[in-house]
């Protein structure tokens, strides 16, 4: 089953911009920040856990390399202030005997530790941004993949803002913190083990300082992550409204401007984004605490340290040397504690981006493709037969104001029809009769409930996506062109065509001429949408995509339903071209469209009320084509 101008967005899914008070946009950024922030606490969900080890498994040999590399980078940059202890208690007496050895060791071992620290620090970051890049990339082409692979039924619920945000805020924050985060991380938790046990060692007496100080950088800490997993929060809120709003009012630019709604969405634009503003101003008040609180307290050790320290030197009970060094090392022990504060932001917003992400690549497909794929009988025949399907719209469960749950509405009750290879069925009714469900069905975006759709014999369950695609398309009254040429947008179902090919495709369907008079014919490019071409001038090209993708079944959706009456008579011509000796399935409010069908289905309630040829239906009394005839009859008057 191919489908060749399907709108890729569906901005219906959410909200219009400025059609709901601003209060309710606070509302709709609720609801979004509750799926936006999933994920955001200490740990890791299982799904996300499962994520993440899949992705970091290829590099397993890079990131025990870099584990290596960061821990001797930590060795080498702790030695520093025990060597200068080494120069200060050792060094200075042996300069007075004369002998420079131990003052040239000390600076020697200095700058070597510091060469070498700096080296392999430089060699640790190009491995793990390396590493990062990889991982970002394969999960970028895993969404892209999964996104793609995801039924209708998926894209129709899940909008196209929530969309962009997975394939760019969500790996970007993932990206941030695998590049950047992960190595301030990984050294501040070694600077801060390490220099504590280094702390001891040199002197357990000045480390009792630091054990009285360690509660109140505790509760320092435990006061900020408890208040940025509220700040967190509320920014993230805020951005969904953000967001929301602006893509809505992009999606419906063209209702904003025909009814004048610029100022009013301009209005809550801002009021939005000073909310955002405000969010973001509390979360900076919280670091701007943070900060100089660890600053604080670590003066007030350090000055403890000195003091105390400074009396022991004069006691002759501590070297110079070592109270230094002890100093140098509690001065590296705070520093990453601030790195650790900054750390914690970049990890709540990855892990809530990880989150997401893993619900939408463990999204189960509605369609699954079959473990053992039964192949079509060549020459696909295109015969058509429903047995028994009933079938009802997935929705999320609603709840009446009793609690009781609604029924579920059956669009389908229990169908049974078949349709003869090579036979051109209209099908019409009023709206939400069941037509585009019976097409939607017949292309496999969704599977019946029960019964079964068959092509040929074979139940379209046990078919794979390639046969399927390959003998079913399916042409929409969007007739979405993508940005590109007239000849790629052509060839979209066959990417393979020669150019020769895609010219005898648009000379069969009648688009050839409109096309030739284009500035650069073929290799004209028709703009975002296709937007350069006229509706019937889009509809032919997707025509032509159809004729030159060949299917044995064409499924069309009120494909003439947007055209006027000189284009649609362009395109009436092209479906006679096109219907010929293939399966056809046309869905039309339009009853011209009706005239080159060999048979009508009249629909209702899910049901086929009517079945004849038109001549026949037209032919009788009473019945409801002719009622509809008459009224289509009417509205031409």
């Amino acid at each position: 089953m191919t489908v060749l101008d399907t709108d890729t967005a569906s901005p219906a899914a959410e909200p219009q911009a400025g059609d709901i008070p601003l209060d309710d946009w606070r509302g709709v950024a609720a609801e979004k920040a509750d799926e936006i922030s999933a994920g955001g606490g200490l740990f890791l969900r299982a799904r996300s856990r499962r994520l993440l080890g899949s992705l970091l498994r290829p590099h397993r040999r890079a990131l025990a390399w870099a584990s290596c590399l960061i821990i001797v980078v930590t060795g080498a940059e702790m030695a520093g202030p025990y060597l200068v202890s080494v120069g200060i208690d050792s060094g200075i007496p042996a300069i007075r005997r004369g002998d420079w050895a131990p003052v040239g060791a000390a600076v020697s071992g200095i700058l070597v530790t510091a060469l070498a620290g700096s080296l392999l620090r430089l060699r640790f970051l190009k491995l793990a941004g390396r590493i990062g890049q990889d991982v970002v990339y394969d999960l970028r082409g895993r969404v892209f993949r999964q996104f793609q692979r995801l039924p209708i039924a998926f894209h129709e619920r899940y909008t196209s803002g929530r969309v962009i945000s997975r394939l760019t805020n969500d790996l970007d924050a993932l990206g941030e913190l695998v590049n950047a985060s992960l190595d301030g991380l990984i050294n501040a938790i070694l600077n801060v083990a390490v220099i504590g046990v280094v702390l001891a060692v040199l002197d357990p007496g000045l480390s009792l300082f630091l054990l009285i100080c360690l509660p109140a950088l505790f509760l320092l800490l435990r006061w900020y992550t408890r208040g940025s997993r509220v700040a967190y929060r509320r920014t993230r809120e805020t951005i969904a409204a953000l967001i929301v709003h602006f893509v809505e009012t992009l999606n419906g630019i063209r209702a904003v401007h025909a009814f004048r709604r610029e100022p009013r969405n301009d209005a809550i634009f801002h009021e939005l984004s000073a909310d955002y503003k405000r969010a973001n101003a509390d979360a900076m008040r919280l670091m701007a605490w943070l900060m100089p609180g660890i600053k604080a307290i670590g003066a007030v050790m350090t000055a403890a340290v000195l003091i105390f320290g400074g009396f022991q030197v004069m006691d002759h009970a501590l070297e110079v040397g070592v109270l230094t060094a002890y100093l140098l090392y509690l001065r590296r022990f705070f520093d990453p504690l601030q790195d650790l504060a900054m750390f914690y932001n970049s990890y709540q917003s990855a892990t809530a981006a990880l989150e997401k992400l893993s619900g939408v690549l463990e999204e189960e497909a509605g369609v699954p493709e079959p473990r053992q794929p039964v192949q079509l009988p060549r020459p696909v025949r295109g015969e058509l037969r429903f047995e028994a399907v009933r079938f009802a719209y997935p929705r999320r469960e609603q709840q009446s104001a009793d609690g009781a749950a609604h029924p579920e509405k059956i669009v389908l009750p229990e169908l049974d029809l078949t349709i003869p290879a090579g036979q051109t069925v209209a099908l019409v009714g009023a709206t939400g009769a069941g037509k585009s469900t019976l097409a939607r069905l017949m292309c496999r975006f969704y599977d019946p409930d029960a019964g079964v759709a068959r092509l040929d014999g074979i139940d379209l369950r046990d078919l794979g996506d390639g046969d399927l695609r390959s003998a079913v398309v399916m042409v929409t009254q969007e007739n979405f062109l993508f940005t590109g040429t007239v000849a790629d947008n052509i060839r979209f179902g066959r990417p393979d065509a020669t150019d020769a090919q895609v010219e005898q495709a648009a000379r069969a369907i009648g688009a050839h001429q409109f096309i030739a008079a284009l500035p650069d014919g073929y290799a004209t490019d028709v703009k975002k949408r296709g937007g350069r071409l006229s509706a019937g001038q889009r509809q032919l090209v997707a025509f032509a995509r159809a004729f030159l993708a060949d299917p044995a079944v064409l499924v069309l959706d009120e494909a003439t339903s947007s055209l006027d009456v000189p284009s649609e008579r362009l395109v009436q011509r092209a479906l006679r071209t096109i219907l010929a000796e293939r399966t056809a399935l046309i869905i039309a409010h339009r009853l011209s469209t009706v005239e080159i069908a060999d048979r009508v289905l009249v629909m209702e309630g899910g049901r086929v009320v009517e079945d004849g040829a038109p001549a026949q239906l037209l032919g009788a009394a009473t019945g409801r084509f002719v009622d509809m005839h008459s009224a289509w009859v009417d509205s031409l008057a």
